[in-house]
């Protein structure tokens, strides 16, 4: 599969406008506007992270994760630590949290609640999906003593409404396309929907490059990137060979901003030992810098900062063909925009550096190809660059976003931690949604 795409496909295409954090870890009430670029900054501890493992969370949900996967190992502290500080137990101990987003694209704006009961089992009480001015789903916890939900999805036929039971432990509206037959005209708005909904969280990918494990050969041919950007030598080798146009640009970024000469990038062979079970030795690669006079160095003798900005500029250069994400198989990747998460996207970065991936962050979105949500130590390395959301947290109100020039200007990028008073999320309603249903998880505050 071609590294290369489509210079402009439309900007039609589904993303993620809008994360809301109504219950879950230091935010109440939360809601965060999200633009092509987005960076969030303030103190340490005003809950930064929180948003990108949030909308992290929703996007691996989309994928078909269980619960206990996602908000297991997926978060700092586990799904315990999710629950807002200071919610208490209801009187049958129970605490959850309350995450939502809206999606925009051809359907209009599509909106997802979901309401996760923590302890004492961890599990979804309920979840609403709604759409074209219709609710299309909803949950509910029904029987605490059954692993599953009562769902409701819109029919618009004969009868108005399907239910049937749903697992508790994976996200309802990414199970519609295998529940609805698509044989109303409501039906088929639901699919749409949910599809629009799935499209654009699935091609969340975070990154978080980890120059200790990039510095070591890779096998040949492992070319998706992961998270940790470890097997990066081999990617490179892959758009290297894919895309001249592409492999250029990331050429003349490395040379902006990092140490000189750099007259190219490209792979050396490598061999790594054998596994151990007999099998020959495995063709290997690492990447490397061509410095003109100074000859070819190998990336394993890089700094952290260098290696850092490597990497990033790589996933901003690319697209879901390369990046391991999970796509959707009704639509090519060339259709897809694909949300970076980039938690201490400055760190170990220099103001030039930084500003370098804003530049080659905001070319991609102006293609319709790359959104970016970011955390910063340092926002005035935004300055002047032009599309450009800085949402400040952990001031006690709500900050007007800094915003130079997108369409989404005069909306605020998010609403500071502890906005909202305590008792407006006590327990994150995961009680009180066994009773009420999905109606609760939609209703979810919005600041």
């Amino acid at each position: 599969m071609s590294t290369c795409a489509p210079k402009d496909a439309g900007h039609d295409r589904p993303v993620v406008t809008e994360l809301r954090l109504s219950a879950f870890k230091s935010h109440r009430g939360a809601t965060f506007a999200l633009g092509p670029l987005t960076l969030l900054t303030g103190g340490s501890g005003t809950g930064k992270s929180s948003v990108l493992e949030g909308l992290s969370a929703l996007g691996r949900l989309a994928c078909g994760a269980e619960l206990a996967e996602v908000f297991g190992s997926g978060v700092r502290g586990g799904a315990a630590a999710c629950v807002p500080q200071g919610a208490q137990a209801d009187a049958q101990g129970r605490r959850g949290f309350r995450i939502g987003c809206t999606v925009t694209g051809p359907v209009g704006p599509v909106r997802l609640d979901v309401a996760v009961q923590a302890e004492p089992t961890l599990r979804i009480v309920g979840e609403r999906l709604t759409g074209a001015g219709e609710t299309l789903l909803t949950t509910a916890l029904r029987d605490p003593a059954r692993r599953t939900v009562q769902a409701a999805w819109h029919t618009a036929g004969e009868v108005s409404v399907t239910r049937a039971p749903l697992p508790d432990n994976v996200l309802a509206s990414a199970l519609l396309p295998l529940r609805v037959s698509g044989r109303t005209d409501g039906q088929r708005l639901v699919l749409a929907a949910a599809e629009q909904l799935v499209v654009a969280l699935r091609g969340i990918f975070p990154v978080a490059p980890r120059p200790e494990v990039m510095r070591a050969p890779v096998p040949h041919g492992d070319g998706r990137l992961r998270t940790s950007c470890d097997n990066l030598s081999a990617v490179l080798a892959r758009t290297e060979g894919e895309c001249a146009t592409r492999h250029a640009a990331l050429v003349n970024a490395v040379r902006a901003v990092c140490s000189p000469p750099v007259e190219g990038l490209t792979v050396l062979p490598a061999v790594l030992p054998p596994p151990g079970d007999g099998r020959m030795p495995l063709d290997a690669v690492i990447a490397a810098v061509d410095r003109g006079p100074l000859g070819v160095v190998p990336v394993d003798r890089l700094g952290d900062g260098e290696l850092r900005f490597l990497a990033l500029a790589l996933v901003l250069l690319t697209g879901p063909g390369v990046l391991d994400v999970d796509t959707s198989t009704e639509l090519l990747p060339a259709g897809q925009v694909l949300t970076v998460l980039g938690d201490g996207l400055d760190l170990g970065l220099d103001r030039r550096q930084l500003r370098e991936l804003l530049r080659l962050a905001g070319t991609a979105a102006a293609r319709g190809h790359i959104r970016l949500l970011g955390t910063v130590q340092d926002p005035q390395s935004a300055e002047g660059l032009g599309g450009v959301t800085v949402a400040r947290l952990g001031e006690g109100r709500r900050v007007p976003a800094q915003d130079t020039g997108e369409e989404e200007r005069g909306r605020a990028a998010a609403g500071a931690a502890g906005a909202a008073p305590a008792e407006e999320n006590r327990a994150a309603g995961a009680g009180r949604e066994e009773e009420r249903g999905a109606a609760g998880a939609g209703r979810a505050e919005e600041g």
